[in-house]
């Protein structure tokens, strides 16, 4: 069922008039099943609410993975076309976040926050999407998530001031300082009240006043990875399997709870741009390496944590209607809190004796006096012996008995009775066992109740049957599970039982948690410290497994012998590692080299390294500078989109418009190749004048190509470095036939190697005759073609100055050396520059 309860959704459906279309195709087809809620909801997913839902203890990780997120999203009409205000919250965790943003026509930064939270449903008001007259960002949307369920909601819903009601009565008063920051944004507002209203309609719940946590999220703080990007660079699913591990994600993933890997999964999809920050989190993974009983420590505690954040989600919502299994989730959770609170003193003793920070100040989030009073309230009515336990019976027993006694006597009976009822069944079975000489015991399981299950062969059993009494006999095996009808009647009365305790119970424990929901808020701040500290100590432990180094923030991209994280995991050993050397002044590289010598693997190398140091990583290299990138772009990749009608060139040149439109000086811009799909002479043009672009921003790029006519580029611009990836040619044993051995290293200057595509065409099955016939065409295109670019004295001088200047630039900036050593420095670099400099006598050979 949607909704729980029919009589109310009915009543709720006629308050809010939903209309919904789920998984809109085409535009034309736009918003097809558009049918009021009350009369079901045409070709939608079937959600369940998630009001029962009790949290996942720490080993379920994977369970997290699960969509779980509802998002609103509204865009300003006229004039304000353009500005989109966004509400997301996720089901499983009780925090409402609110962005709001200018957004350019491609409407990247919607899609790239989307595509980070996953949504499992869509909201948008029915104007956005009337047939005939769609907006843009409507299309964009359900083009980009096709299996996502849309869901359209009257524009009136989508009321700010309704909306900044909502935030004042949810809010917790911790994160009352968000009304400052959202007073005047009223696109963020006004999807909040529709995300709200919809959330309570579809959930039969309300969220308890003063209990939610809502922040507001700029997209000022964190870097930006388009959607592309990040499949491309494989940050969290691996293009080829998305259940295989080998992603930048996998590789950092250690972490215990399931809200440390989630907030994992978000931080390196939005990498963090605060220096400050950055090493901030960086000085605690120190800490953890250096401190193996703190690393440790810490981790035995957190790994007992469960998943805190859907556990306050369950516990801030008052559902609308009582029935057996909200009452059981209730008590459930409210014996998860007791075992969450329980943890606060092993965490803090964990923290004891840190230094950091950072460590310091979640230490002193953690002497907050309300986990103490919040614990207290509990115990008074609690058994102080009742906790999270594995296994179906032992958690029924846990709920049972979770209420001291003597507080309510009615509820002391009850359980009396139900004691009584397993009692008398375990007396059962042992009678039937003793009757029919059979090695009968008690079983239960959540779905059969009680039953009786026997381990016996076949030939063992009279007539190899069971006794005429046993019913529904299942055998695995030589198991035979099996009831009677004696006891499936002491199992209703059994369950009659229960429900009565759970009644009780339930109502002690509602009184006990409007007690509490006045200081719930430590809650979230306990919720936040758990999952930042998992994701730390996962770093840690990914340092642990190889030689990270702790990067550096300077104005410079210095890598030295760094290697591919994701590759090293795949190897199991340590890939071939190369240096990386981007400044000002030298910020476009261009990397040339055979097929298969390493060029997309280096360039993808790169753009994982500088996200894991601006997510607060170490990094694989022996030493490590970065430059804070605000937005990280690629163009990778060879393929075609049947979906969208786009062909190899024109996906090529739809990315490429993309990073020119959205580059700035900030950037890290990575090409693997460019004008691939269209005739030789377009596609160097095309290169061409996409490098004299970027070239007048002081974004790094780094480009790699086949044209190796666009290497010359660097006769005019002195800010451009040629690089390429050696190879060695070897004779094989017969003599007669030369083979390329791959080296995976980078060296100055182009490659000089020549047809290289025809010795790749060599190594595979080609017959020799088309392979002769190539070369020969090749040499005589390249005898008609091959017109070089020769350097004049002049030019190699002004390089040769330009270099001088920006290495004195650099020196000023950034010099530590004492002066000695500056003088010594100094002196090297006028040598150098003199040795690069012509020689008026030298002028013919240069």
């Amino acid at each position: 069922s949607y909704f729980g309860d029919k009589s109310s959704c009915v009543e709720n459906a006629n308050t809010l008039n939903l209309t919904s279309s789920s998984s809109v195709r085409g535009l034309n087809s736009t918003c097809v099943g558009k049918t009021p809620l009350s009369s079901g909801r045409s070709g939608c997913r079937s959600h369940t609410p998630l009001m029962g839902y009790s949290v996942t203890s720490s080993s379920a990780v994977s369970a997290h993975t699960i969509a779980s997120v509802i998002v609103a999203v509204v865009e300003g009409r006229g004039l304000a076309r353009g500005e989109v205000g966004m509400a997301s919250i996720d089901l499983k965790n009780p925090e409402m976040i609110l962005s709001q943003f200018a957004d350019n026509t491609t409407y990247a930064k919607v899609i790239t926050k989307l595509k980070i939270l996953t949504p499992l449903e869509i909201i948008m008001s029915n104007t956005a999407c009337d047939a005939g007259n769609t907006t843009k960002l409507f299309g964009l949307i359900t083009e980009h998530f096709k299996n996502v369920t849309f869901t359209t909601v009257q524009r009136k819903y989508f009321n700010e001031t309704k909306g900044l009601e909502y935030i004042e009565q949810l809010c917790a008063s911790e994160f009352s300082s968000i009304f400052m920051e959202v007073q005047s944004k009223y696109y963020c507002l006004a999807a909040a009240a529709a995300l709200l209203k919809y959330v309570e309609f579809i959930q039969n719940a309300v969220y308890a006043p003063k209990s939610l946590k809502v922040r507001f999220q700029g997209s000022e703080k964190t870097a930006m990875i388009d959607s592309s990007s990040a499949q491309n660079l494989e940050l969290v699913i691996n293009n080829r399997d998305s259940r295989n591990g080998h992603t930048l994600l996998g590789v950092l993933n250690y972490t215990k709870t399931p809200g440390g890997s989630r907030r994992l999964r978000s931080n390196i999809l939005e990498p963090l741009v605060d220096a400050e920050t950055i090493n901030t989190r960086l000085d605690c993974v120190q800490e953890l390496l250096q401190d193996e009983e703190l690393f440790f420590g810490l981790q035995a505690v957190i790994s007992k944590f469960l998943d805190t954040e859907q556990l306050l989600s369950v516990l801030v919502q008052i559902p609308k209607q009582d029935t057996v299994k909200t009452a059981e989730s209730k008590i459930t959770n409210l014996i998860y809190l007791k075992h969450t609170l329980e943890l606060v003193e092993p965490l803090k003793a964990a923290l004891r004796s840190c230094n950091t920070q950072l460590l310091k100040a979640y230490y002193n989030s953690l002497e907050d006096t309300r986990f103490g009073i919040i614990l207290e309230k509990i115990t008074t009515v609690i058994n102080d012996d009742t906790r999270y336990t594995k296994g179906c019976l032992n958690m029924r027993t846990q709920k049972c008995y979770a209420v001291k006694p003597n507080v309510n006597e009615f509820l002391d009976i009850a359980r009396r009775t139900y004691t009584e009822i397993v009692d008398d069944i375990a007396g059962m079975i042992t009678q039937l066992a003793e009757k029919y000489s059979l090695p009968m015991k008690t079983s239960f399981s959540s779905a059969r109740g009680f039953f009786i299950q026997m381990n016996a062969d076949c030939s063992t059993l009279p007539n190899g049957q069971l006794p005429s009494e046993f019913t529904k006999i299942t055998k695995i095996k030589n198991t035979y599970s099996f009831t009677s009808a004696d006891l499936i009647k002491m199992n209703e009365r059994c369950q009659e039982s229960l429900r009565e305790i759970y009644h009780m119970t339930y109502l002690i424990v509602c009184k006990l948690l409007n007690e509490i929901y006045e200081h719930i808020h430590c809650l979230y701040k306990l919720s936040d410290i758990v999952s930042m500290l998992d994701m730390l100590l996962s770093f840690a432990h990914a340092c642990t497994l190889s030689d990270y180094v702790r990067p550096e923030f300077t104005d410079t991209l210095a890598i030295k012998q760094g290697w591919h994280p994701i590759l090293e995991k795949i190897a199991m050993e340590k890939p071939v590692s190369n240096n990386t050397y981007l400044t000002e002044g030298n910020n476009f590289v261009i990397i040339t080299g055979p097929n298969m010598s390493g060029k997309s693997t280096y360039l993808k190398q790169i753009a994982l390294c500088q996200i894991m140091a601006q997510i607060g990583s170490y990094v694989p290299a022996e030493y490590c500078s970065f430059r804070i990138a605000e937005q990280i772009f690629t163009r990778i990749g060879m393929d075609d989109d049947i979906e969208t009608n786009a062909s190899t060139f024109m996906k090529e040149m739809k990315e490429i418009t993309y990073i020119i439109q959205n580059a700035n000086d900030k950037s890290l811009i990575i090409i693997d190749e460019l004008g691939r799909g269209t005739s030789a002479e377009e596609g160097i043009g095309i290169c061409y004048a996409a490098c004299e672009h970027l070239l007048n921003l002081k974004a790094f790029t780094l480009f790699a190509t086949h044209f190796l006519e666009l290497c010359h580029i660097d006769a005019l611009y002195p800010n451009v470095e040629n690089y390429h990836f050696e190879v060695q040619h070897v004779r094989s044993s017969a003599g007669n036939k030369e083979k390329i051995a791959y080296t995976y290293t980078l060296s100055k200057g182009y490659t000089e190697e020549k047809n290289y595509g025809l010795k790749a065409a060599e190594v595979s099955s080609l017959p020799s005759s088309i392979i002769l016939d190539a070369k020969e065409i090749t040499n005589h295109i390249a005898k008609q073609i091959l017109h070089r670019q020769k350097s004049t004295p002049e030019m190699v001088k002004q390089r040769a100055a330009y270099q001088l200047a920006m290495r004195l630039v650099q020196a000023a900036r950034n010099s530590r050396l004492d002066p000695d050593s500056l003088r010594v420095y100094l002196k090297a670099l006028r040598k150098k520059y003199e040795a690069s400099c012509p020689t008026p006598g030298n002028n013919d050979e240069q």
